[in-house]
């Protein structure tokens, strides 16, 4: 079997597991709701600009991280937003793991 054919295994496993089932479900769900999903894009903004500040070696405002937790906070209090967060936090980890193994596998040759 080559590497190409390995990979389209790997992707057609990856579209069948629970995780990537269940994460698709949950944003068809949220298709359906718009003021969550309005909710959960506010936080990923602010989560996006605070991490973004974070790479870009700025100190970060405790004002903004706390706006965040803030945003966050009230989002989860809704039962649809927090299972979003559950399974996509899932499906960020298998995908996770996948790449950590394909990375320690050809580590030897990257270091």
């Amino acid at each position: 079997m080559n590497v190409y054919d390995t990979a389209n295994k790997l992707a057609k496993e990856i579209r069948e597991s629970t995780e990537y089932i269940e994460y698709k479900k949950i944003k068809e769900e949220l298709d359906q709701n718009p003021d969550v999903k309005q909710k959960i894009a506010e936080f990923e903004k602010a989560r996006y600009e605070v991490q973004l500040e974070s790479l870009k070696g700025e100190e970060q405002e405790k004002a903004k991280l706390e706006e965040m937790q803030k945003i966050y906070m009230d989002v989860v209090q809704n039962d649809l937003a927090k299972r979003y967060f559950e399974i996509e936090l899932k499906f960020n980890v298998l995908l996770a793991d996948v790449n950590k193994i394909i990375a320690e596998s050809v580590q030897d040759i990257i270091q």
